[in-house]
Order: structure tokens, then sequence, then C-alpha cells
């Protein structure tokens, strides 16, 4: 099976972005690929969402957390404390991480080590999708270095990468 990593900024998504990553999903996963990705909010969460529509059993699917599921709960639901997104959006992203996590476990990979989310964790959890793909297809919005970061992971472990640039302003 060819496992195919979505990634794609968190911050800011429109009704083409999200068009363009479930079309991306539906492509995978009906050439018998599966799904690597990151388990944030927007790109992650469309990608994660149009996949259970279609496999509920995730069996094709890894979801890489930059810890574990406890701590990065903790993390969104202070971050929608602060104002950086909605409370709705973190509780909808929990929601998700724990409905893949109960439906098969070994989806959803935990970094037990890792105790805080920040931009150091995100970039190495990066390195974890692209070692587990055999493809990168990037939804890059208004050049975000995380995206641009796993593109070039991708690149220099010579895996195949399509690049979708968006500007929103």
């Amino acid at each position: 099976m060819k496992w195919v990593a979505i990634s794609g900024t968190w911050k800011v998504a429109n009704k083409k972005v999200e068009e363009d990553v479930r079309k991306a999903i539906r492509s995978i996963i009906s050439t018998g690929g599966g799904v690597v990705t990151g388990g944030a909010l927007n790109v992650d969460y469309f990608a994660t969402d149009e996949f259970l529509k279609i496999e509920p059993t995730c069996k094709r699917i890894k979801i890489f957390l930059p810890t574990t599921l406890d701590v990065y709960a903790s993390h969104y639901r202070k971050r929608s404390e602060e104002g950086v997104i909605t409370k709705a959006q973190a509780e909808e992203l929990i929601k998700q991480l724990k409905k893949i996590k109960s439906i098969n476990p070994k989806a959803l990979i935990e970094n037990p080590l890792t105790t805080k989310v920040d931009k150091t964790t995100y970039f190495e959890r990066n390195n974890e999708v692209i070692r587990a793909a055999d493809e990168l297809i990037a939804f890059r919005v208004n050049k975000s270095e995380g995206v641009s970061d796993a593109i070039a992971k991708a690149k220099k472990s010579n895996i195949p990468t399509k690049v979708f640039d968006y500007s929103i302003m």
C-alpha cells in the first residue's frame, strides 16, 4: 500500500483548500492508498474527516501527534482560552482524534516523550509523518513555514511531492 502524507497549514483555510484536500483524500482511498497526517486543525482535520466518511475502520490512516493525546488536547483548549482558535475548533479536533483512537488505537501515534506543543515539536512531528510516507501532498497557504518544512524534508528524502499553494488574506 502506498502511504500518502497530507500536510497543510492549520492557521487559515478556505472552501477551495477544503475541497482540494477532500478530493485528494477520495483519490488516495479509491486507489487503495493510506493517509498519513499530523492531527492539526484545517487541512489535517479536513483530511481526517473525509477519510472517516470513506473508510470508517481507520485501518488505512496514521495520525502522528507531537505529544500524547491528553497533552495535545490540553494545548488546544489552552489555545482556545487565549483566543488563538475557537473553543469549537479545539473540541471538534479533540473529538475527532478520540474517535480515531477508539476505532483503531494503532492509527493514532502519540509521542509520550514530549510534554509540550510548540514549533520544535511540530517540526519533529513532521519528521515522523514524512518517514511514514511514500508520497507527500502539501496544501500550503501563505507560504506556511510548517508546510514548507514538511516539503523540504520530503524532497530531502526523495519522496515525490505535490504542492498546492494558496494565498488567503
